[in-house]
């Protein structure tokens, strides 16, 4: 097991009614002037903002409203968002959404305390200062509300590029799993292939003996893959809502991957997919992306992959062949990504062949390679994506 260290600041208010605390929660973190940031009409629609605000008057606080978070958060609202914070002296940012909503968020509150373009963090300039932040989830999917984790899109040059500080992870979380009833099929088979991913990218990394890590990981895979197919089954049951949204935070708030390196090589291929068109849901690139990266390096880690195989994806252990056994837990979990009604290939996805040489190129971008259990250059990467068609 690896050196690491856990470090999970975030306090959360789980369960119905949750969202009437938001006043007093923010108050006691010392809040006067708050950021309301939000996605489109469902927050409105829902009534989830009117029982927000109605708590922020309750304890006494100022608020700013900005809406219109599009599923992968832009840098032109970050920009706009910081503007108007800087203009307003907001002194905390709640959002009210899910995870595009969040970084969103995330990124205005390190720009407003920090100074300068949040491109700048991106490209380098080290995180010193944050203002607080807070999230009312309301969809179970990218686990920001507990991650050090924030993701943006400069859409003007198709790159979606993140950055990751302790800084970023919020003071608050409030999770109803009654805001996530409207979420739709679509969205919600996407955000479990996320919520699934978060977890299996620290569970492949080619390192040595991390069984408590390793049967914790199991269990919340286990857990999404029995609680998504219910909730697409009856959208209004708690439970398997409940278990989705827990899910998704514990899944990349680090604990399921303590004594394990962190190398994401399939988000980071993904990223640039939904960087480079935008209408490209991230959960969809994932469940195309990750298989396809899965048989590319199985051989690697054969006996991780079928351990896998075994234990998540029910698949019977092959002693004379594990090698067998490690594909057929790959194959299961393209089976399973399909019962969710993902795309499990590039074409399904609709990715353009003729559009392969240009996402390589975001992903190579300045002659970097993508780590994994080799590195994966564009001969790499290409090969990947054939493996994916």
């Amino acid at each position: 097991m690896n050196n690491f260290t856990y470090f999970a600041p975030t306090k959360v208010l789980f369960g119905r009614g949750v969202e009437a605390s938001v006043g007093a929660e923010l108050a006691a973190l010392g809040a006067k002037r708050v950021l309301v940031h939000f996605g489109g009409g469902s927050a409105v629609r829902s009534g989830l903002l009117a029982k927000v605000t109605a708590s922020l008057a309750e304890a006494g606080l100022e608020w700013i409203e900005l809406g219109g978070v599009g599923a992968n958060p832009r840098l032109d609202m970050v920009r706009k968002g910081t503007e108007l914070a800087r203009r307003e002296n907001i002194d905390f940012v709640l959002a009210v959404g899910g995870g595009s909503v969040i970084d969103s968020s995330k990124a205005i509150a390190v720009s407003v305390a920090g100074g300068g373009d949040f491109w700048e963090y991106i490209e380098g300039k080290p995180v010193e200062k944050c203002l607080p932040i807070g999230v009312v989830l309301t969809i179970a999917a990218a686990g920001s509300e507990m991650s050090n984790s924030c993701v943006i899109t400069d859409t003007e040059h198709h790159l979606k590029r993140s950055i990751g500080t302790n800084a970023v992870r919020p003071k608050v979380a409030f999770m109803n799993p009654e805001n996530t009833f409207s979420v739709s099929p679509w969205q919600t088979a996407c955000g479990a292939v996320d919520i699934m991913m978060h977890t299996l990218e620290r569970y492949f990394t080619g390192d040595g003996n991390t069984e408590l890590t390793d049967r914790l990981a199991e269990g919340l895979l286990l857990a999404v893959r029995d609680a998504a197919p219910r909730a697409l089954a009856d959208p209004c049951d708690y439970d398997a809502r409940a278990t989705l949204m827990w899910a998704s935070s514990v899944s990349h708030n680090d604990l399921t991957g303590c004594g394990r390196r962190r190398f994401f090589p399939a988000h980071k291929m993904e990223h640039d997919f939904s960087g480079f068109n935008e209408k490209l849901s991230h959960g969809a690139g994932l469940a195309v992306l990750f298989p396809a990266w899965a048989k590319y390096v199985y051989t690697y880690d054969v006996n991780r992959f079928a351990q896998f195989a075994v234990r998540v994806m029910g698949c019977e252990m092959d002693f004379a062949d594990p090698a067998r056994t490690a594909r057929a837990g790959i194959d299961a979990l393209v089976a399973f990504f399909r019962s969710l009604g993902m795309p499990t290939t590039l074409g399904e996805l609709g990715v353009d062949p003729a559009d392969y040489d240009k996402i390589i190129a975001l992903t190579t971008r300045n002659g970097n390679k993508v780590k994994s259990y080799i590195d994966l250059g564009p001969e790499e990467i290409r090969a990947i994506y054939k493996l994916a068609e």
